[in-house]
């Protein structure tokens, strides 16, 4: 199997995993540009992936305003899911942000790489829930 067929397998295996999931999933691919969101993270952002148009991560993430517990804004480099990216590791935290029916919630997000080989990065899962 070349490399391009293999990458794109396994972010097609991973956009399934997220489909199949009532747990607001996203995938990412390697160059930070949303692939997928299921149907749990549609109720979350309030519009439907087909209707989302290409959008880099961090704008993705960051019209959702992430705050830390004290309300102070979250830097991009310590969201789990630009974690995941830059540095090919899983990560997971808890902190705030505004859903799209304008109401903050505390949520706790855990993101990790996906890898098409040992050493080739394709992309990211992240996983989000909300804390009640």
């Amino acid at each position: 199997m070349d490399a391009d067929r293999q990458k794109h397998l396994a972010l097609i295996l991973a956009r399934e995993f997220a489909a199949n999931l009532s747990t607001p999933t996203l995938v990412a691919d390697a160059r930070g540009y949303l692939v997928y969101y299921n149907e749990a993270a549609e109720l979350v952002v309030g519009r439907r992936f087909s209707d989302a148009g290409e959008a880099s991560l961090d704008e993705w993430v960051g019209a959702f305003e992430p705050r830390t517990d004290s309300s102070e804004p979250l830097p991009a480099e310590r969201r789990p899911a630009r974690i995941a990216l830059d540095e090919h590791r899983a990560s997971h935290l808890r902190y705030r942000v505004t859903s799209a029916d304008g109401v903050e919630r505390e949520i706790e997000s855990t993101a990790f790489p996906v890898f098409a080989r040992t050493d080739e990065f394709v992309g990211i899962v992240a996983i989000w829930w909300r804390r009640e």
